[in-house]
């Protein structure tokens, strides 16, 4: 259903994790979305970091490029997850420095990344070592919007009582912005990513145009709670909701100005 609307009004899309496929492809035609999305509309595979650490450091960096081409993606998303998989019953442990891995993974990987957080953003260090790196993109995935750690605590009950505080640590998709802004003038020629997708916690078009344009780099926004609202509704009313969301931002860019 989100591949449909995304294909029809050209968003972009990147999956969940891929983990269940790099072994085994019985459950492939969940994930193939590429033959319902088209040729033009940008498509990424979705790994989480511990898995690309794991991948890396047995050799195995091929199972990456082999499922990003197998999917017809256009590069692959890297989830950095370290409190989800801290509070996850079954998580797996990272045992080195996320920014070693992706650096290691820019060296045997060809094709763009993207480099996400999973509900508690960057913080000001972490932003400044993922914009010293030729990445594609950093995804914000701001504490605000949904909060993975938090859900992973919801099944974890021996740990429930004790890290309710920690699960809400984290920086808005505002605060990032404004993260990014001083980075950006403290790097300098240092910095080699461009792009960023501003998500967590973007409510509608006006989030994401005031977000966009108080962003100093080049922007798009994302948006996940809103869509799978309508997407458990009906096809056509996520595609209504994608049709306002769409008009909405253009009559933003038209009439209003962000101070």
């Amino acid at each position: 259903m989100l591949a449909k609307t995304a294909a029809k009004f050209g968003f972009g899309m990147g999956l969940g994790s891929c983990r269940m496929i790099l072994e085994d492809d019985t459950y492939f035609e969940d994930f193939n979305l590429r033959p319902i999305l088209g040729d033009e509309v940008p498509f990424y595979a979705n790994v989480g970091i511990a898995q690309i650490e794991r991948l890396l450091n047995t050799n195995q960096a091929k199972k990456l490029t082999d499922l990003v081409e197998k999917l017809s993606a256009d590069g692959l998303i890297v989830h950095v997850n370290p409190l989800q998989e801290w509070l996850q019953p079954e998580g797996d442990l990272i045992e080195q420095s996320p920014i070693s891995t992706i650096k290691q993974l820019l060296n045997e990987f060809d094709k763009p990344i993207i480099v996400k957080e999973v509900g508690q953003g960057f913080g000001p260090e972490s932003m400044g070592e993922l914009l010293k790196l030729p990445i594609q993109a950093i995804d914000f995935a701001a504490n605000g919007g949904t909060n993975f750690s938090k859900l992973e605590l919801i099944r974890n009950e021996k740990l429930q009582g004790f890290y309710e505080d920690v699960v809400n640590l984290g920086h808005s998709a505002e605060e990032m912005v404004e993260i990014l802004d001083d980075t950006i003038e403290k790097l300098g020629n240092e910095r080699k990513c461009n792009n960023v997708i501003i998500s967590g916690g973007v409510k509608n078009f006006l989030d994401g145009y005031y977000l966009i344009n108080k962003s100093p780099l080049n922007s798009i926004y994302g948006q996940a709670a809103p869509f799978l609202k309508y997407a458990n509704e009906s096809q056509e009313a996520l595609d209504d909701f994608a049709e306002s969301q769409v008009k909405g931002l253009l009559m933003a860019q038209r009439f209003l100005r962000v101070k």
